[in-house]
């Protein structure tokens, strides 16, 4: 017996406001935690997460909007027909037959005209759950890498403190000559196959994987970073500017641009069945992940060899010259936007195998090769630990070598302490004129 459809007419009182209150009270959770993070982003003066949790407020209204668009066009959409012959092109599956009539029996509207709907109510509907989960999985796997980079990035703040000590000034003394070759930089980065591309390239792309960033490289573009923006200030925090910067800098992953949403129209568009797209596309975050590791890794090995070539004997530590030229179209900013590329297909990669778990089942039609399907998840938890754990702490540290410097990051720190010493003159003028009536009064 086919199940009854009914409309909110013949729905009971109970059934239609208790679902109401679900989620009523549960988008209200929802916004209270959001904001409750952000209070507390505020309280600890981190502008950068303030910044990041609105640009996650604005993708929830974008989500919003969609939402919107198509729980009101859902039915307009499904009325419109398309000719027979065009419904059996470029399937995501084999061929099977679709039945024509609606849920009470009745022929369709399409059907009645010997046409067929272009998306049926159902494809609406199946379609609103993967934008949404392919936002949400967006997200996590942002605040994800950005977790996992900043874990690895902890012991740069031990290196920092240690810049502090008299050890290290003693091995740094401005008056002490070396060989360049015999410093620890030069010693890493320097041997007989440099001179050729090919071992540059080869040597730097196995580097990313193991002991990507040492002690030395971090003191090394640590103190060329000083020479060139802080020359009279050596005691800069270079790894609390890094952390500023990289949380400026990653704020802008958490926003899906206009160009990734095109990107998702073309992915769901080439997935036809017998192409393997997504199979093939799921390489590409690796490739591209791949590549701007080794190409950060060529970066420091060259600013080496440049230093080598320019100087055979140093006084003090180590100067390397910043200079955009290091980088892609002398643009350090082209790596971010690589970094973001990789980080949303790798999104969509996993959000499109949840959502056809979710709507079709694990062994559906888009799994029909199952091996393929492993193989991409695979790919896509490997491109998210490498582009966590290896790739953002590189770039964090290596696009510093860039010749802009990120002063407005100051501007608010600035600001609090100009407010904060106005506020104690204006106090300690209080104070002194209380103190003079206090003095006046009793002559009087």
């Amino acid at each position: 017996m086919a199940e009854k459809t009914h409309n909110l007419e013949n729905t009971p009182t109970w059934a239609f406001a208790g679902v109401c209150f679900l989620f009523i009270y549960l988008s209200l959770f929802l916004e209270f935690c959001i904001n409750f993070i952000s209070k507390w982003s505020n309280k600890r003066q981190n502008k950068a997460m303030s910044t990041a949790i609105e640009k996650l407020k604005e993708e929830l209204m974008v989500l919003g909007f969609i939402s919107i668009l198509l729980g009101v066009t859902q039915n307009t959409i499904s009325r419109i027909c398309v000719p027979i012959r065009l419904e059996n092109t470029m399937l995501p599956c084999h061929l099977h037959q679709q039945s024509s009539l609606s849920s009470d029996g009745v022929p369709s509207h399409c059907a009645a005209k010997g046409k067929v709907s272009m998306v049926s109510e159902n494809g609406l509907h199946q379609l609103h759950i993967f934008i949404f989960i392919l936002a949400v999985v967006h997200v996590m796997c942002a605040v994800a890498t950005m977790a996992l980079g900043r874990a690895k990035m902890r012991k740069w703040k031990a290196w920092e403190k240690e810049t502090q000590t008299v050890q290290y000034q003693v091995a740094n003394d401005s008056k002490r000559f070396r060989f360049i070759r015999e410093t620890s930089f030069a010693r890493r980065h320097l041997n007989i196959g440099t001179t050729s591309p090919l071992h540059i390239w080869t040597m730097c792309f196995f580097r990313q994987f193991y002991n990507s960033i040492t002690k030395v490289d971090y003191f090394t573009l640590r103190h060329g970073f000083i020479a060139a923006h802080f020359s009279k200030y050596k005691t800069f925090n270079f790894q609390k500017y890094i952390k500023y910067s990289l949380e400026d800098d990653f704020k802008v992953v958490f926003r899906i641009r206009p160009s990734m949403w095109f990107l998702v129209v073309v992915f769901m568009l080439i997935d036809i069945h017998g192409w393997y797209s997504y199979f093939w596309l799921s390489f590409i975050p690796l490739a591209l992940v791949l590549t701007i590791g080794t190409k950060l890794q060529i970066i420091v090995a060259k600013m080496a060899i440049r230093l080598h070539e320019q100087n055979r004997v140093i006084t003090g530590a180590l100067v390397v010259q910043p200079n955009d030229d290091h980088f892609w179209f002398s643009n350090p900013k082209l790596i971010l936007f690589l970094l973001h590329l990789v980080l949303f297909q790798n999104s969509f990669e996993l959000s499109f195998f949840i959502w056809i778990w979710w709507e079709f089942g694990l062994r559906s039609c888009y799994h029909e090769n199952f091996e393929i399907t492993i193989a991409r998840v695979v790919i896509a938890v490997i491109v998210q630990f490498v582009c966590a754990y290896s790739t953002l702490p590189m770039y964090a540290l290596v696009t510093q070598m860039g010749s802009k410097f990120k002063g407005h990051m100051f501007e608010e720190s600035v600001g609090k302490i100009i407010r904060k010493w106005h506020e104690d003159v204006r106090t300690k003028k209080k104070e002194q004129q209380a103190e003079s009536v206090t003095n006046v009064s009793p002559t009087q």
